[in-house]
């Protein structure tokens, strides 16, 4: 009997997701919770396991396409056997990287898979292997399970110069597939290559343009004296050494908004336009900006108003490991209140950063730098660094943006009053 199985509600308001990539094919045969397809939401992207046992007969939408949740996905001609179940229910979808569709055929760490057997690597890292031109059947995984990383796709590119030259074959093969419909002339097909506008970089573009439609963005930048913070830091990093553990400004940071959102609960908030409500939120959970092989990613800091400043480096450290590893779980993705992007080293002078919808709020974190200062009449050199904060005008007024930096700016220049207790 042939079953439809349709795109479930994975709940978090998702109400479509793009079709990453097929696990199976028609006419494959598939087991109960085998993998079956990726498919990304706007919140992360996860693996799509077969609630039933049988074959495939159909499968629907291509790779990029849209699909919506109560769309048919997939028909499977299912085997005849005892208690069959009802159709799949929501929480059986698993919330996971998908590199757990990769899981199948655990492999010993640092061994090569054999022929036919499954590689394991995320797609991040199956995208740099193709950049590079790199069969990824001849990389040794250093990863859980044997899973190939980009570390051991950048270490077999430096053992071997032949992944330089297949990926200049990738490269002309990608400019020969340029389609002839509407293309430039061949002269200057030559000279462009055409990537897939979709996956993470389509899901960014389209948040960035909702932000920008729907929350009209004004930014305020001041600059922050942050010498007594430096030198804070230096003693406690040296403190905390032996722990492991390494603090970074941004930990400050961090601590220093939730402390200040707690003051200004107005910059905490999200606007329902369909109630006409301004909703406060009680809780100060603070997204931190982490570029990745994918793309633009913001894992949640929960609960950051009551961790200290060593509990915030090692929770932003394991975010971003995670993030860049392409191993973060949904429940890191979801729930922020407020968004701090931070370049670091790059950081820049200032910027006009572009709001989380749908948050109020978002602060740029700049580079700290040695700058003449004018202090008691004396012209003194002074550790220096600028904030950009943009704001939805809709709901928070200029005045209310200003004193919120201020605030903030005020803790990160007396550090010894704001972070000395419970370090």
């Amino acid at each position: 009997m042939a079953f439809e199985f349709k795109l479930p509600d994975i709940g978090e308001g998702v109400v479509e997701g793009e079709i990453v990539k097929w696990l199976v094919r028609k006419g494959d045969q598939v087991k109960e919770d085998e993998p079956l397809v990726e498919v990304m939401t706007d919140k992360a992207t996860i693996v799509i396991p077969s609630p039933r046992r049988g074959k495939v007969v159909k499968t629907r939408g291509q790779e990029g396409e849209i699909i919506k949740v109560g769309e048919t996905l997939v028909v499977i001609e299912e085997e005849a056997q005892e208690g069959k179940k009802e159709a799949m229910e929501p929480q059986r979808v698993r919330k996971e990287h998908p590199a757990a569709a990769e899981r199948s055929q655990p492999l010993p760490a640092g061994k090569a898979p054999k022929e036919g057997e499954r590689i394991l690597a995320t797609p991040a890292t199956r995208k740099l292997a193709r950049e590079l031109g790199v069969d990824l059947s001849q990389v040794s995984g250093t990863g859980p399970g044997g899973r190939v990383t980009p570390d051991d796709i950048r270490q077999y590119v430096a053992e071997s110069a032949t992944p330089l030259k297949a990926a200049s074959a990738v490269h002309q093969e990608r400019v020969a597939e340029t389609p002839a419909v509407g293309a430039p002339p061949a002269a200057v097909r030559e000279k462009e290559e055409r990537v897939p506008f979709r996956g993470v970089r389509r899901r960014i573009a389209e948040k960035m343009v909702r932000s920008k439609t729907k929350a009209p963005h004004f930014t305020y930048i001041e600059e922050a004296d942050v010498t007594d913070l430096v030198a804070l830091r230096a003693q406690l990093e040296e403190a905390v050494r032996e722990q492991g553990v390494k603090i970074t400004y941004l930990a400050f940071i961090v601590r220093a908004v939730a402390k200040a959102l707690r003051q200004y609960s107005f910059l905490n908030a999200t606007l329902d336009e369909e109630r006409g409500e301004i909703v406060l939120k009680k809780y100060y959970n603070i997204g931190i900006a982490v570029s990745t092989p994918q793309g633009l990613m913001v894992p949640v800091i929960k609960a950051a108003d009551r961790k200290s400043v060593v509990e915030l480096a090692r929770e932003i450290e394991r975010l971003a490991r995670q993030a860049r590893e392409g191993s973060i779980q949904l429940e890191d993705l979801r729930d922020g209140t407020f968004t701090i992007t931070s370049l670091g080293a790059l950081g820049g002078i200032f910027a006009t950063p572009i709001i989380n919808y749908p948050e109020v709020a978002i602060l740029g974190v700049h580079r700290i730098s040695t700058r003449p200062v004018v202090r008691d009449g004396q012209i003194v050199p002074r550790e220096v660094m600028y904030l950009s904060l943009s704001f939805d005008h809709r709901v928070v007024d200029g005045v209310v943006g200003a004193e919120f930096a201020r605030t903030v700016i005020q803790y990160l220049e007396k550090p010894s009053l704001f972070f000395l207790e419970n370090l």
